[in-house]
């Protein structure tokens, strides 16, 4: 078992289960938790991230396929992907319109879907054979709120005011219009009316931000 990466709500180490490789995600206890509520919390969020991870999957948008659920371990066993990521593929100036307008593309689609990730980053997505798949749900949930998915939307133009720029004004710009795009695609009409909704609401809290 090899350690892949250690935060503070979870571990992630790679195994073999059954002949596969994979990557077992497991929530870390809280010792200043009562032990029974620390139990229910990270089996409800263990099963929370799962369910998020299949629906996306279900709405069109690539995520690690689950072989197992360990409600005593609090952990999920999952596909192993053997890619590269997205945050150092962009840095490295490869395949930048791609990958940007398919991140619009798929982020389109999950709040299409009523999903909203909570941490989109581009340290969250990973090329693999070809296609860009979100991980890392554990700051996920379910809405349809027009402003959770704003702040979702902007939370992802943060992230790439940070990791990417020196090309984000042109960078953000593929992601807004592929955004848009993948609204139509999921919903029509009236899904390229929300998916503007959403743009104004980025808007709406960059101004808060500014006068706060």
């Amino acid at each position: 078992m090899e350690y892949i990466a250690r935060g503070a709500e979870a571990v992630l180490k790679r195994d073999v289960w059954l002949g596969r490789d994979v990557v077992v995600k497991e929530r870390v206890p809280k010792g200043y938790r009562h032990l029974d509520l620390d139990r229910r919390l990270r089996s409800l969020r263990i099963k929370r991230e799962a369910r998020l991870m299949r629906e996306a999957r279900r709405l069109g948008v690539p995520t690690p396929y689950i072989f197992d659920i360990d409600l005593i371990e609090n952990s999920i066993i999952m596909e192993y992907l053997d890619g590269r990521s997205v945050r150092v593929l962009l840095n490295r100036g490869e395949r930048r319109e791609e990958l940007c307008r398919e991140i619009g593309r798929l982020v389109a689609r999950l709040h299409a879907g009523g999903i909203v990730h909570g941490d989109l980053t581009t340290s969250n997505m990973i090329l693999c054979d070809g296609r860009v798949y979100l991980i890392d749900f554990s700051l996920g949930f379910r809405t349809d709120e027009l402003e959770h998915k704003g702040v979702d939307l902007h939370l992802l133009m943060e992230a790439f005011r940070s990791a990417h720029a020196d090309f984000y004004e042109e960078g953000i710009n593929w992601v807004l219009e592929s955004y848009i795009a993948g609204w139509k695609e999921a919903s029509g009409d009236a899904g390229l009316q929300e998916g503007e909704a959403v743009i104004n609401k980025v808007h709406e809290i960059e101004k808060r931000g500014r006068y706060t």
